[in-house]
């Protein structure tokens, strides 16, 4: 139902249509100016500045935080106290916590993979949201998470990421996770307080896995996992019954070669 003071736009592919238009109306805020430290930046005392670091405008760093060698802060970006920053990591779209340690060559903040199509082409679908990093978290060397599409993507307190890690746009992760290298997080998936992701573990978008629930190395979840449970196997499906299938199919193929 359109609002009586609205306009209704009637097009065969709506998603392309607002990209489209979005595009042509939001222009992302770039770093002004010629200076590497922006002079609107609020800086507080004992902010440790590497060599070749750029700080945008209207950036707000704690005291006691680290920004190491060429590390890249947005324009608007907000670092809390006592975070380090390593060298060659990038922030954009960013609100980070006290106590955030953020590894050399990570990426925060950046355009999360959005593409919609009509026919003139494919575009790309403009991410408007936010990366927020609560307390306490860590993130490991050549981590990249997504700022959101339109809602923020959101780290809980005392998470922590191993290096080499894909977290897309608008995902939510609870506090006190465990996120083992090469691990891929779809856009949208909602993870509870406690879970733990093994190396190279898959999560398709739009997934939910509940608190204190694991996700084995290698895993691919294709659906929900229950809060508590522990998924294997590609598809993933609980440990135990993807153990008793293993098990099962390595006995049928050891009487077939007897036979």
């Amino acid at each position: 139902m359109v609002p009586a003071e609205g306009l209704a736009l009637v097009v065969k592919s709506p998603q392309a249509a607002w990209a489209r238009l979005a595009n042509a109306l939001y222009k992302p805020v770039r770093h002004d100016g010629m200076a590497a430290v922006h002079p609107t930046a609020r800086i507080e005392d004992d902010v440790y500045i590497g060599i070749g670091v750029v700080i945008g405008q209207n950036a707000e760093i704690g005291s006691g935080t680290r920004l190491e060698a060429y590390s890249v802060i947005g324009p608007g970006c907000t670092i809390g106290r006592n975070c380090r920053i390593g060298a060659h990591a990038t922030v954009y779209c960013a609100l980070i916590g006290d106590r955030v340690h953020i590894a050399s060559g990570a990426h925060i903040g950046e355009a999360g993979f959005g593409v919609s199509g009509d026919e003139r082409g494919l575009i790309d679908v403009p991410q408007l949201g936010r990366v927020i990093l609560q307390d306490d978290i860590s993130v490991g060397s050549g981590t990249c998470i997504d700022r959101g599409a339109y809602d923020d993507t959101v780290i809980g307190e005392a998470t922590k990421i191993d290096n080499m890690v894909q977290i897309a746009h608008n995902v939510q992760i609870g506090r006190q996770c465990i996120i083992a290298a090469h691990a891929g997080i779809s856009g949208s998936a909602r993870i509870g307080d406690g879970a733990m992701f093994g190396g190279r573990a898959g999560l398709i978008d739009h997934i939910a896995v509940g608190a204190r629930a694991k996700v084995a190395a290698g895993a691919v979840v294709y659906k929900d996992v229950p809060e508590g449970e522990m998924w294997s196997g590609f598809p993933a499906k609980p440990s135990r019954q993807f153990l008793r299938e293993a098990a099962w199919l390595s006995k049928q193929a050891a009487q077939k070669d007897k036979g």
